[in-house]
């Protein structure tokens, strides 16, 4: 599958440090989010909510923040119930005490009013993202914070409303410097999970598991990534966006054969330095892509357009 980029627009610029995005459509209009804050890691993160009808001009309808928390990594899911939610991670860094980390939920019903947060799941265990399948919300979370004197891990949440989260077991996957995840379920009901590792082997891993997703099998892909999105594309297919790590860094959009583990790079996106963090939303036989990247100067937030060649 050859793809082309159509065209890419600078949504972001106006913090020191805009990244870490998500992307969905919902009520008709494209939504993005995105951290703005001081730098990379820095204790001022805060989030910007930003609409479109055209996924080429948006607007800010929203900013979240919580004093004296960073907010990081902010990811949109659609509840069965028409709801938009909001998933994010509070890091707190105490004068002389350890980093504490606890996920936040906020919810709305048209974008713009988002209400209170809700702390949900484990602290220092970074839920990451939320997933629905069905009237089901799907997490993995991986170890941070008190855990890090301890063998890395993830573990499986579900919820059926967003806020009580349990979780399935005490991990599904152990070893290798775990972390971020993307998450999809096929037709026939099969959880697959593309997991960071950032160990010696410097390989993701591709696992999948049926019902009730209590027994995974993982296969490595043979590429270390960030931050990765992946969606369906045809049986057995998934599209994946992510960072990459061979050669020059960049953010790149991959096609994953799920049953074999083979990930295949297909196109760059106009990127470099600190990158990706991408969403990505099918739209008109392609795909809307937001990411961040550093390659024009400071930390900027786009939005790509790709096709089909």
């Amino acid at each position: 599958m050859g793809l082309q980029l159509v065209d890419l627009v600078c949504v972001g610029d106006e913090a020191a440090h805009n990244a870490f995005t998500d992307l969905v459509h919902f009520l008709g209009r494209y939504w993005l989010v995105y951290r703005e804050g001081s730098g990379h890691v820095s204790p001022d993160g805060t989030i910007r909510v930003c609409a479109s009808e055209d996924g080429r001009l948006w607007s800010t309808v929203a900013r979240i923040e919580e004093v004296g928390e960073d907010l990081r990594d902010p990811k949109l899911s659609v509840t069965p119930d028409g709801r938009l939610m909001l998933i994010a991670a509070s890091v707190v860094r105490p004068s002389g005490g350890p980093i504490v980390l606890h996920n936040l939920v906020w919810f709305s019903r048209d974008g713009r009013e988002w209400g209170e947060s809700t702390a949900v799941g484990e602290r220092d265990l970074w839920l990451w993202r939320v997933t629905w399948q069905g009237d089901r919300a799907w997490g993995i979370a991986y170890s941070t914070g008190h855990y890090r004197h301890q063998t890395r891990f993830v573990r499986l949440y579900t919820s059926v409303d967003g806020i009580s989260f349990a979780p399935l077991g005490r991990q599904i996957y152990q070893g290798g410097y775990p972390s971020e995840h993307a998450l999809l379920f096929a037709g026939d009901g099969t959880a697959w999970c593309l997991l960071r590792c950032d160990d010696e082997a410097n390989t993701a891993m591709i696992g999948h598991a049926r019902e009730p997703y209590a027994q995974w099998q993982w296969r490595p892909v043979g590429m270390r990534l960030g931050g990765p999105q992946m969606i369906a594309d045809g049986a057995g297919q998934a599209l994946v966006a992510a960072r990459l790590y061979e050669g020059k860094t960049r953010t790149a959009l991959c096609t994953l054969d799920l049953a074999s583990a083979t990930l295949s790079e297909q196109l760059v996106l106009p990127s470099g330095g600190d990158t990706s963090y991408p969403g990505v939303v099918a739209v008109d036989g392609g795909w809307l892509v937001s990411y961040y990247s550093a390659h024009e100067g400071p930390c900027r937030v786009y939005v790509a357009r790709v096709a089909r060649n």
